[in-house]
């Protein structure tokens, strides 16, 4: 059974979740805290008891805009300790996603709670603790992306990935399957993806090369055909393109 800390300066959203872990059957205890700075100094005491201890904690639900010191540079604190409590985000913006699970976060449930979300948040932190409680939580997982679906988080293998259009501060995930929005700027994923075979092809495009099918040049414009979708490559990044797949067809 896992013992837990909630964590969120609004005193009505602490109590509701307080109240929804109690009635949970995996749940031994649970305890609130109102601000960042008074849920480090109970972490402080669970680490003296030890993993063991009675003032052991496993799992953290953890809100994000909180004064003070937010969920997220809390969450980045408790990376750097030896064996820290595995961490939930309960939080009303979905906008946070993928920074919560490059802390890998086990969860990420989204305001208002619904009981049956916050069940299988519990049920995800007691298998991670049972079958991989050894593994640090502070290591980003560079093979998937994780992505909101209707307050279910879903993890899309990078590999999947065929082609990522901007959308201002956003960015919209291709795969065969559909396409997926997720919070982050194309030059960070462009960075990020660097070394994975991903290439700006454009100002609002990203491809992955793998997923390439037809370079096509029609009277000085060029573009690329992945799957059934045709993208434009721009003047820029056409040279470097045409370079790229070259060396990648010759081996060179």
């Amino acid at each position: 059974m896992l013992r837990a800390l909630a964590v969120d300066d609004e005193r009505p959203s602490l109590e509701e979740l307080i109240y929804l872990l109690h009635a949970d059957p995996r749940i031994d205890s649970v305890e609130g805290a109102g601000d960042a700075t008074e849920a480090l100094r109970r972490i402080n005491r669970a680490l003296e008891s030890g993993p063991g201890g009675p003032d052991a904690i496993d799992v953290v639900f953890l809100d994000i805009h909180m004064p003070g010191l937010d969920g997220l540079e809390m969450a980045r604190l408790l990376t750097g300790l030896a064996e820290p409590p595995l961490v939930v985000f309960v939080t009303a913006h979905e906008g946070f996603a993928v920074h919560a699970f490059d802390l890998k976060a086990v969860d990420y449930v989204l305001k208002p709670v619904r009981r049956e979300r916050l069940a299988e948040a519990v049920r995800r932190a007691e298998q991670q603790r049972r079958t991989a409680p050894l593994i640090p939580v502070h290591e980003p997982d560079p093979d998937h992306v994780p992505v909101e679906l209707g307050g279910v988080t879903r993890f899309v293998p990078v590999e999947h990935i065929t082609h990522v259009e901007a959308q201002g501060d956003y960015a919209r995930l291709h795969t065969a399957q559909g396409s997926h929005l997720v919070r982050i700027p194309l030059s960070s994923l462009e960075e990020r993806w660097r070394g994975r075979g991903f290439l700006r092809i454009h100002r609002r495009h990203l491809v992955a090369l793998r997923h390439i099918d037809e370079l096509r040049l029609d009277a000085g414009t060029v573009s690329v055909l992945v799957g059934s979708v045709e993208l434009q490559v721009s003047r820029r990044h056409a040279r470097e393109l045409r370079e790229v797949l070259t060396r990648r067809t010759t081996g060179r």
